[in-house]
């Protein structure tokens, strides 16, 4: 079985990571634009052009399941992506886990890039699934790229920024850029008011890679978490051009669960 993964960059790395937990044995392909990145200052159609560009390299490796585990992407692409490659290889989307969010009642406030903060996409998820529920956007400019680039003093500036419009009350917050999943404990704590009640963070890859599994009617070899000996390859696709997992994700727990998986690449 192999499962491919599109992402502007890193931020496929917590979608493939939860993937081979399900399934270690599992092929990964991990095609990201490091050149183009990041995504979200782009128009949509400069978004869709180099979204479908990533997932032509990577379906030329012909996966059981492609999967855009990228917010951004999935806001603007995923109708393209889908009408090129559907039904030959199923096109698994990544949508902010706000309906979980919400069911636990509020408040809850969603982190995301500018762009998904202000997107027609966003108010109808929140329309949709939080009905009733105190909803607060939260935008995260920087975020992404500085989780891209392994700064660790602009992570932490932008998320103190997107902590202080953060209210205190929130039970609940939405990670609704995969970037962001990979710095989940820092946000934890910079949102985390002494004293109260745990915040719940609300990731999509777990939830991802299930759909992705369901899609192609395949099961989890194991249990989450459960270790097993069989392990599949992994080839990283980096703006189309085939690579090794760059040093940079192994600074992230979730790229260093994939680095010792047999790594694939011409040329």
């Amino acid at each position: 079985m192999k499962i491919a993964l599109m992402d502007s960059g890193f931020g496929l790395l917590p979608t493939a990571a939860a993937m081979h937990r399900l399934r270690p044995d599992a092929d990964l392909v991990l095609s990201s634009d490091p050149d183009g990145m990041p995504w979200g200052p782009r128009t949509p159609e400069d978004v869709t052009e180099r979204a479908l560009a990533c997932a032509r390299a990577a379906a030329a490796h012909r996966p059981d399941a492609l999967i855009i585990a990228c917010n951004t992407a999935s806001v603007h692409a995923l109708p393209t992506v889908r009408a090129e490659l559907e039904p030959g290889l199923p096109v698994i989307g990544t949508v902010p886990a706000i309906k979980p969010a919400a069911a636990g009642g509020g408040p809850i406030a969603i982190w995301a890039t500018p762009a998904t903060t202000g997107s027609p996409y966003q108010r109808e998820l929140i329309r949709d699934f939080a009905d009733g529920v105190e909803v607060t956007a939260v935008p995260c400019p920087g975020l992404a790229d500085a989780v891209q680039h392994v700064d660790d003093a602009a992570i932490d500036a932008a998320v103190a920024a997107a902590a202080a419009r953060t209210p205190d009350d929130v039970r609940a917050v939405v990670l609704g850029c995969t970037h962001y999943e990979l710095v989940a404990e820092r946000i934890r704590a910079a949102v985390q008011p002494a004293g109260a009640p745990p915040i719940a963070l609300h990731g999509s890859a777990g939830a991802v890679a299930a759909q992705a599994l369901r899609r192609i009617g395949a099961e989890p070899s194991l249990p989450p978490g459960a270790a097993g000996s069989a392990r599949g390859t992994l080839t990283v696709i980096l703006s189309g051009r085939e690579a090794t997992l760059p040093e940079a994700a192994l600074a992230y727990a979730e790229g260093s669960l994939l680095a010792p998986a047999t790594t694939t690449a011409r040329g």
